[in-house]
This record gives structure tokens, C-alpha cells and sequence, in this order.
């Protein structure tokens, strides 16, 4: 398998002993109201703030999840909408579920039951990207049709896989961070991309954001999938052709064999799955070129090496 090339998916955590007094009191209770007696920092993933599996005195465990806005702004109306989409996920979905928020406008917290799980291994291995494709066949038909009514991609992701025309109308030393052959080809791009909001259409409730860290394996063989903050409604085949790029960005193989075999992936029209993809990788790209937000220190390059995986993906289906 090649190397991976993408740094760790992290954001700088807050560890649960930094949260404010009432913030974890509110979890307590949640819990029952027994101190918490060990908190332990999970790593993997961007959020910049508390992401801890916890215990308390009367051996209830959980997994805590909290942000203010003074870590980044953005981050707490994310997880007001996780705490939507994941309190309407059906109890057939391999989700954690939903034992309770707190938010007081400034700080937000959820609290989830606790997975007996682990993160995939990077670089990926063969057995366990099987494991993880299968579980994807399977969310994609529990999740057809949509149960939440999350919005439609082509809606929720209008600004968000705009990347070519940004790169196009932006700073010349945005496109001068890129490779010769893709800012030659900027308006060929961009125009592949174009059609992409009617290539996604669709009614399987995407999770749209998966990647190893969003992830975890289970010790009967089974896959949970974690942080749902991004769900839209798209094609069966989004969720996949979205991860694709980051398990070959973390050492997993040839995207367009793996798509190709997918049983989601293997009947997708090839012109809607091309525009979608170029749309994919404009993102990608133009997100790497900006500075890195608050918080997410190794976000900008983690997505470099996704959009470098995508376009070359993308150039094989040329």
C-alpha cells in the first residue's frame, strides 16, 4: 500500500478537567450525578475541544464531546446540529446514541453512550478497509431512504464544493500554491465540476464525512460511525466517494478499483460520479491554500493531501 501522506487528523483537544465547573456538573447529572472519577483524551479528529471517553463513581461511562465558541467560532453550531442529527438517527444505524446535551451559548456539550471500539489502524490494512467498506454498503441501504430530514447536498454544499471557481477568482497566490498542470486546467475544472449539485441528488443520508477518525471498530467485527454533524441527502454512492480520497491520503489503495468494485459504487453513472468528484477535489484543493482556523492546526495540510489523492483520482477518469 503506499505511504500515507496526510499528517494526523487533530485538532489541539481541551482535556475534560479544563471545562467550566457548571459545564461538568451538567454532564454529571446527565449520568446520574456522580463525580467522575478518570477521563481519558481520545485522539483523532478536528474538533478543537473536549473529546473524552469518562467514568464516574457509580461506574457509568460515556463519551463526551464539548466546545465554546472561544476555541472556534464555528464549532459550536456544529454540534448543535450533531446533537439534532444524531438524537433522529434510527436505532438500526451503527451510531452511538444520544444520552443528552448542554448548552448554555457559549459552551456546548454532548454525551454519548460509550463504544468499545478503536479507530481503524494508519496506514490502513486490507482486512480492516474491507471491514469498513462492507459497513458502508450497509449504511447506505439502512440509510435509503433518508430517515432524518437532513438537507439536500446539492443545497447544503453550494459554497462548499465551489473551490475551482474560488481558486479562479481569488488571489494569484492562492492558484500559485497548487501543481502546474491543475492551475493551467483551473476553468477546465471547474467546468467538469459544474453539474456536480444534480449528479448527488439523491435520498441516502450521507454522512458525508468519513474518514478513519469517524470511525470505530468493534470487537464482534462490527463498524460504528461517529460525529454527524455534515449529514446531507445525496446519492447512495456520496459517503464513498468522499472517503476515498483520505484512505488513499492514509495509505489505502487505487480509489478508482475500490469505487469501481464497490457495490454502491459499481453502477453509479460515470458522468455524475466524474463532476461530483472534480467538485470533491476543487474543495479540497482551495480549502488547503487558506490559513488554518483556530484550533485545527494540522486541517490545512490533512486536506492537501486529500485533494492531491482526489486529483489524481480524478485524472485517471479523464
Amino acid at each position: 500500500m503506499p505511504i500515507p501522506t496526510a499528517p494526523p487528523a487533530e485538532g489541539a483537544r481541551t482535556p475534560w478537567e479544563a471545562l467550566p465547573a457548571p459545564v461538568r456538573t451538567a454532564v454529571t447529572d446527565l449520568l446520574g450525578g456522580a463525580p467522575v472519577t478518570h477521563a481519558a483524551t481520545q485522539p483523532g479528529g478536528f474538533s478543537p475541544g473536549v473529546a473524552a471517553r469518562i467514568r464516574t463513581a457509580a461506574h457509568r461511562t460515556a463519551f463526551v464531546k464539548a466546545v465554546s465558541a472561544d476555541a472556534n467560532p464555528h464549532s459550536p453550531a456544529l454540534h448543535r446540529t450533531e446533537a439534532r442529527n444524531a438524537a433522529a438517527l434510527p436505532d438500526t444505524v451503527p451510531a452511538p446514541r444520544l444520552l443528552g446535551t448542554y448548552d448554555d451559548g457559549t459552551w456546548v456539550a454532548l454525551v454519548f453512550e460509550e463504544v468499545k471500539g478503536r479507530q481503524p489502524h494508519i496506514p490502513w490494512r486490507p482486512d480492516e478497509l474491507r471491514r469498513v467498506l462492507d459497513a458502508v454498503t450497509t449504511l447506505g441501504r439502512t440509510l435509503t431512504p433518508a430517515p432524518v430530514d437532513a438537507p439536500p447536498a446539492a443545497e447544503h454544499l453550494a459554497d462548499t464544493l465551489d473551490g475551482w471557481r474560488k481558486l479562479i477568482e481569488g488571489p494569484d497566490a492562492d492558484a500559485d500554491r497548487l501543481d502546474e498542470w491543475t492551475v493551467v486546467h483551473l476553468a477546465d475544472l471547474a467546468d467538469l465540476a459544474a453539474p456536480w449539485p444534480g449528479s448527488v441528488t439523491g435520498d441516502t443520508l450521507a454522512h458525508a464525512d468519513l474518514r478513519a477518525d469517524n470511525m470505530l471498530l468493534t470487537d464482534d467485527g462490527g463498524v460504528v460511525f461517529v460525529d454527524w454533524p455534515h449529514a446531507v441527502r445525496a446519492a447512495p454512492w456520496f459517503d464513498l466517494l468522499v472517503m476515498l480520497p483520505c484512505v488513499t491520503a492514509q495509505g489505502g489503495p487505487d480509489p478508482e478499483g475500490v469505487f469501481g468494485a464497490h457495490p454502491l459504487g459499481r453502477d453509479a453513472d460515470p458522468d455524475a460520479v466524474t463532476a461530483a468528484l472534480a467538485a470533491l477535489t476543487g474543495y479540497f484543493l482551495q480549502s488547503s491554500v487558506l490559513p488554518a482556523p483556530p484550533g485545527l492546526p494540522t486541517l490545512r495540510p490533512f486536506q492537501r493531501a486529500q485533494g492531491d489523492a482526489a486529483l489524481a483520482w480524478l485524472r485517471t477518469r479523464l
